[in-house]
């Protein structure tokens, strides 16, 4: 009974220590495979955020749009948070691409065989900091 207790108590602290600091947004079940949507949020890490929507703008990537919505999204959840925030004064601290669930298709091929096509989805994660960086 005092184990659970204990838990019970552990668990408000757990989740504290891991809340974002910075304005965030996410973008959940992206239909582009995760390895290609690293390819374009590495270049795109740690720039100030006006930077990196010129540089996406101009990025031929499909990977590309969505993640200056995201940013764009993340923005506007700073101006709701925190009244006018100056965007020069913006960057992007962290930026984390993880896989999200496979669509699994069969391909008929020949003599009886199939083979499987998986079409990859992303999570895409992005937090905002401010002032100097870390």
């Amino acid at each position: 009974m005092a184990e659970t207790e204990k838990k019970q108590k552990a668990a408000p602290a757990k989740r504290a220590a891991k809340a974002p600091a910075g304005p965030h947004a996410s973008l959940s079940f992206l239909r582009v495979a995760p390895r290609k949507v690293r390819l374009v949020a590495d270049h795109v890490r740690g720039m100030p955020v006006g930077e990196a929507l010129a540089m996406l703008r101009y990025t031929p990537q499909s990977a590309a749009k969505p993640l200056a919505k995201l940013l764009r999204s993340a923005v506007a959840n700073a101006e709701q948070k925190g009244g006018h925030v100056d965007v020069d004064a913006l960057f992007v601290k962290t930026l984390t691409v993880d896989g999200g669930p496979k669509m699994r298709r069969f391909m008929p091929r020949a003599m009886g065989r199939a083979f499987r096509i998986e079409k990859r989805t992303s999570h895409v994660y992005v937090e905002l900091g401010t002032g100097a960086r870390a």
